[in-house]
């Protein structure tokens, strides 16, 4: 059994556990960074010396860094649906993944550790003002991007792209804030909401 390492309100570590579900895969999660579960402990800096989450042990295989997770797992299992194997294609899917771990985080991280973590290293603000029209401009393109698809980040189909970002999209939605109207941001989370893995770890549940 897969076991997934990692606290599970963690963004990275719920885009591992959402791919599992849509997977099918059996897995087991331990909640490492809550309680005595020490991200700094000997024990899992051996597994990843940057002290992050989340890590995937599959057997004797040790990985870290949430996208590679995914891309490894959806490998794994053969889903060429979810990550092509035309170079094109999977070339276009790997862009959004690249997109939303470096663009589209860096902009929204210090506002939403000032807003909604209450990060006392996150309060300034003219810094979350800054952070909050950052996240605002790449959402705008992603905006833009699912007016041209009417569906999907990469296209007509749902694929490994969507699982990174719909996550984002969530967060988004959830940060108390102004939300100015992304009318194809708001479909796209609802067309995801169909699928009953996003329910569970994109939307904890909640309608």
């Amino acid at each position: 059994m897969l076991e997934v390492l990692g606290r599970p309100n963690s963004i990275n570590v719920r885009k591992v556990l959402w791919l599992c579900e849509e997977l099918g895969l059996p897995y087991r999660n331990e909640a490492w960074g809550f309680g005595e579960l020490s991200l700094q402990s000997p024990e899992y800096q051996a597994l990843n010396p940057n002290g992050l989450v989340p890590v995937l042990r599959d057997g004797g295989f040790v990985l870290w860094e949430s996208n590679t997770i995914c891309r490894y797992l959806t490998g794994r299992e053969g889903r060429s649906d979810l990550l092509p194997t035309e170079a094109a294609a999977r070339a276009r899917v790997e862009q959004w993944m690249d997109w939303q771990a470096g663009e589209l985080n860096n902009a929204w991280r210090y506002a939403f550790m000032g807003l909604v973590r209450k990060s006392p290293a996150h309060q300034d603000a003219a810094a979350i003002q800054t952070s909050l029209q950052q996240w605002q401009r790449h959402m705008q393109i992603a905006e833009d991007v699912l007016a041209q698809t009417g569906a999907y980040m990469a296209g007509a189909t749902f694929t490994l792209a969507d699982v990174v970002i719909g996550l984002a999209v969530q967060r988004w939605f959830m940060t108390p804030m102004d939300h100015p109207a992304l009318p194809a941001v708001a479909a796209y989370r609802e067309r995801l909401s169909a699928r009953p893995a996003y329910l569970k770890h994109g939307r904890n549940g909640m309608p």
